[in-house]
């Protein structure tokens, strides 16, 4: 979908500034048509690197069907995320790309109605529903380790088929089979149409798939909803089937069909690539299986599955997976677009600017992250954040749009690693160690791993 077909359909959306917007501030326009796209999709580090290098921390660019402007740095990151002046839209931003397979999700709302939206959602992610996905996690969990146990076998695709497995029974509330095999290509589909080349649905195009997942998901909801409402069920779509805005309305179906849509999707893939960066880490650093190993031992569960209760005395496990999340955070980029002027790093910019910020460009350089290569969970101690300016680590985020699964992220993670690690060692195989980038980081060759049992 292009950018002015965005305006049409979006009519409270800002109009398209002119195209020679933003000409003031250094940066490059790329090819006829395609501008910078192609080149950012082939390779989007080496790109941001290169512009980085070539034009500074502040730089403008002409992909996805417009310019666009680039702010690198934790203090761009504070600027965009916390937002004190609400200048910026995150609708308006992920929108050219998400609109036809996620809209209206949660990450597409705004200000207000984002507030509404996100307390009503947060019902499903407190403390007692919490509990009761981390008994399904534990069981669903420790019987897919065992059978990885003694194994060779590309660890990408296992977990992605796991967390799917564990996402149909925690927020679905069906068993694995083939309907949710079905759905699971869905998402897959409308995963990669969020990057299409082609942003129109043709036939046989990334995004024609994308739309198809789309109408067969929204199907699914809307069949299932009526049922969902009158039970007692504790799934995630079972309770947003129930739940309340605050003056008392029950969500409307297209609003539920909508917020599941959005949550299985930032949900099953990011924790899948989030884990797979972490196995890959911990097999190039044996010593922090070690660590990590003893404190799970220190817990003296014995192995048995691992109680919600007990989660927060992983340190090192959640200090292990906070510095994977700096050096391969799931979501590289984070875009938005200007509602009002505002400036920045000696620039003006007007309103109807799309700006976007780089976690993974800010979590590697060197300011904050001195040798920003090498793997140092320590780096998340207290003493070391201390001083560590607020916005250096964005991978969830930040402001109001902090991701909202983010402690179901940790919780699973945890679970996660303590069946790999209380059980077994991480050997990795011959890989060739290449990442795609975007939408979101996956190993190329699916990373073969070992686990080698204890």
């Amino acid at each position: 979908m292009t950018l002015a077909r965005n305006f049409k359909n979006n009519p409270h959306w800002l109009p398209a500034n002119p195209p020679d917007t933003l000409s003031d501030v250094p940066g490059e326009d790329g090819w006829p048509v395609v501008g910078t796209t192609l080149a950012l999709l082939s390779d989007p580090p080496a790109f941001t690197q290169r512009m980085y290098e070539t034009y500074g921390p502040v730089y403008r660019s002409n992909s996805f069907g417009g310019r666009l402007v680039t702010l690198l740095g934790a203090d761009a990151n504070e600027l965009v995320l916390f937002d004190r002046e609400k200048l910026f839209s995150s609708e308006q931003g992920w929108g050219p790309m998400l609109n036809l397979v996620f809209p209206r999700g949660l990450m597409l709302m705004d200000f207000e109605q984002h507030r509404v939206h996100r307390r009503t959602l947060s019902t499903a992610f407190k403390p007692e529903p919490m509990r009761l996905y981390a008994d399904a996690l534990n069981e669903g969990i420790a019987e897919r380790v065992a059978q990885w146990g003694g194994t060779d076998f590309a660890f990408y695709p296992a977990i992605k088929q796991l967390t799917l497995d564990l996402a149909a029974v925690s927020f679905l509330g069906i068993p694995w089979g083939p309907e949710a095999q079905r759905i699971n290509q869905a998402f897959v589909d409308m995963v990669a149409a969020t990057i299409a080349v082609v942003r129109v649905p043709l036939p046989g195009t990334a995004m024609g798939r994308g739309v198809a997942g789309r109408s067969f998901l929204v199907q699914y909801f809307r069949r299932e909803i009526p049922e969902r409402r009158a039970g007692d069920a504790q799934d995630i779509f079972s309770q947003l089937c129930r739940a309340s805005h605050e003056d008392g309305t029950l969500l409307t179906d297209d609003e539920i069909i909508d917020h599941m849509n959005f949550l299985m999707m930032a949900a099953h893939d990011t924790i899948t690539s989030s884990v797979t960066s972490m196995v890959n880490l911990l097999g190039q650093n044996p010593d922090w299986q070690d660590r990590l190993r003893a404190e799970m031992q220190a817990l003296g569960l014995n192995g048995t599955a691992l109680p919600y209760e007990r989660l927060g005395e992983l340190t090192l496990t959640e200090y292990a997976f906070k510095e994977s999340l700096r050096l391969m955070p799931p979501v590289p980029s984070l875009p938005r677009r200007a509602l009002r002027p505002f400036s920045h790093g000696g620039y003006d910019f007007p309103a109807g600017t799309f700006v976007g910020i780089q976690p993974s460009f800010t979590h590697r350089m060197e300011e904050y992250w001195p040798d920003p290569e090498r793997f140092d969970p320590m780096r998340f101690e207290p003493e070391a954040t201390r001083n560590r300016h607020k916005y250096a680590w964005v991978p969830f985020g930040g402001g109001a749009h902090m991701c909202l699964g983010l402690h179901f992220a940790y919780m699973q993670m945890k679970i996660l690693f303590y069946h790999i690690l209380m059980n077994n060692q991480i050997l990795l195989g011959a890989s060739s160690g290449k990442w795609q980038a975007w939408p979101i980081p996956k190993p190329r060759d699916g990373l073969p791993v070992r686990l080698q049992p204890l």
